[in-house]
């Protein structure tokens, strides 16, 4: 009877323990937003992902999920959870003035290390593209921030997929097999030789990333592409949708794997884009990869695994890939990393565990996402959105403001009608003032509802829009105004602005401020 019990308990311990074993493995297409995935509401021309569609049954698919418009600023969000304007890296890196990740950042790798000392086997394969490949002994940063291999792509593009190269834990080598058949083969290697542990991998494809090319033939379904340098120029979105199908096949493959050695369903698998798509293959129209617009930021986003509560479900929360650092660290039951972060290096990242559980709807009330170079260049900027509404505050000082649920398309920028509605109005200062107090800024904020000034209350200016003259209403007679353009370029300044012939402005949208406390939009037409 003892022999029997114990050999009952040693069985439900062997049981226990195989259940227990979590893995993840995050997968990050290059250069891929919602516009090509048919699973997305607002696609158009879509590419076949029958693998990708696969995660669905057993997973969430995020609708509104947000990424930097970059690659290297996502991925440095990512692997540190914190924001670009905290990790510096808010631009794609690739020349010897880029800002490059500080390899002292506290990442998801090193945090699995503390919390289970040598219990998780831990891989980067694929792209890196956090750093320079230059001098060569940067070629060990990779496991300098916690992970224990890496191979790969360490730059941002391959010139060619068939023949590149790529880094080994250190060591450089020339590659001819296809880019994406090859970051299979090695994901296969590393996860077979580490299926006794759990394990997570990060997997960054280079593809679909340019250059444009026909991928191996036994890859994708497209017949009548040439491959030739003139066919690819005269139809990249072919050649595009060619290489996200190949990237979808291998993928297959790498799932068929984890089936054979019985890890499929022990596994946690994220899918994501890291930004929105090459400019020359996207069909949204007013931005793309590159742009905090919305085809630049909206991304596929889908997570699916053991650990979803009730699959098969669509999410309308708002969530940044940066989400994913405190998402990883809790699927593998390190609820407590939150311990380990200093205060002088805060995180951003908002678990998405509650959603994935089925307890909770959202996780934060608004998504944010930027883009900023040295020197800055137009298009660089931050945007914050909530439920309804986006707000974009370009370097220069302009700003845009869109009902996305009524504009998804952001076409009718708001702060060019001549009056808000008290719900744009009330959302529009909700937005600025979050963006300053994420940024601790004081400045963004331009539209001003009410004032502490009970004299200014009343004082009004019209016509709005106008055309050569303002004249100002309920005013007590000594106001100072400014009238400002969206860039900060002041037009007049003093006192007897009802004098002033502005018939020699352009057509556009001012501000006026009273008395340094009170600001109005005003429209010129």
């Amino acid at each position: 009877m003892i022999k029997k019990i114990l050999l009952f308990a040693f069985t439900s311990l062997f049981v226990l323990q195989i259940q227990a074993q979590r893995n993840v493995i995050l997968i990050i297409a290059d250069d891929l937003g919602v516009d090509y995935c048919g699973f997305y509401e607002n696609h158009l021309d879509t590419a076949a992902m029958p693998n990708i569609r696969k995660l669905l049954k057993k997973g969430v698919r995020f609708s509104r999920a947000w990424s930097n418009p970059l690659c290297s600023p996502t991925r440095a969000g990512i692997l540190t959870g914190r924001y670009s304007f905290r990790t510096g890296v808010g631009n794609a890196i690739g020349g010897a003035s880029s800002a490059v990740l500080d390899t002292a950042e506290v990442t998801i790798p090193r945090l699995l290390n503390k919390y289970k000392p040598n219990g998780i086997a831990k891989a980067n394969i694929g792209k890196w593209h956090l750093q320079l490949a230059t001098p060569n002994t940067n070629y060990t940063f990779p496991q300098k921030m916690g992970y224990d291999h890496f191979e790969g792509n360490f730059l941002g593009a391959i010139n060619s997929f068939t023949n590149w190269t790529k880094v080994k834990n250190g060591t450089a080598s020339t590659v001819t097999n296809y880019a994406t058949t090859e970051t299979v083969d090695n994901a296969i290697t590393w996860v077979n030789a580490n299926q006794n542990k759990p394990f997570f991998l990060w997997l960054a494809f280079n593809a679909p990333h340019s250059p444009f090319h026909l991928p191996p033939t036994n890859l994708h379904s497209y017949k009548n592409l040439s491959g030739t340098a003139a066919d690819i120029t005269a139809n990249p979105k072919s050649y595009f949708k060619a290489t996200v199908e190949a990237l979808d096949t291998e993928i297959g493959r790498l799932f068929d794997n984890l089936q054979a050695i019985n890890q499929l369903e022990n596994t946690d698998i994220i899918f994501m884009g890291d930004n929105g798509n090459d400019p020359k293959v996207a069909q949204v129209t007013g931005g793309a990869k590159g742009s905090i617009y919305q085809g630049g930021v909206s991304v596929p986003f889908i997570i699916s695994g053991p650990s979803v509560v009730n699959p098969n479900r669509v999410s309308n929360a708002l969530v940044n890939t940066a989400d994913l650092f405190a998402t990883i660290l809790e699927l593998f039951g390190h609820t407590t990393w939150q311990n380990q972060i200093s205060s002088n290096k805060p995180v951003d990242s908002k678990s998405i565990l509650p959603i994935l559980k089925n307890t909770a709807t959202e996780v934060r009330p608004w998504a944010f996402t930027e883009i900023f170079k040295n020197p800055s260049v137009a298009g660089d900027g931050k945007a914050m959105r909530n439920d309804e509404y986006k707000l974009l505050q370009f370097a220069n000082g302009k700003q845009e403001f869109y009902n996305l649920k009524n504009d998804p398309s952001e076409s009718s920028d708001l702060l060019k009608k001549s009056t808000l509605t008290s719900a744009e109005s009330s959302n529009y200062q909700y937005l600025c003032s979050e963006m300053n107090q994420l940024l601790s800024k004081t400045d963004i904020c331009k539209l001003k509802v009410g004032t502490d000034d009970e004299t200014l209350n009343f004082v009004n200016a019209f016509p709005n829009p106008f055309e050569n003259f303002i004249t100002i209403e309920n005013a007590q007679g000594d106001e100072n105004y400014e009238l400002s353009n969206q860039l900060g370029q002041v037009f007049f300044k003093g006192k007897n602005i009802e004098n002033q012939d502005f018939s020699h402005l352009a057509n556009g949208v001012y501000f006026l401020k009273i008395n340094e406390k009170k600001v109005l939009k005003m429209v010129k037409e």
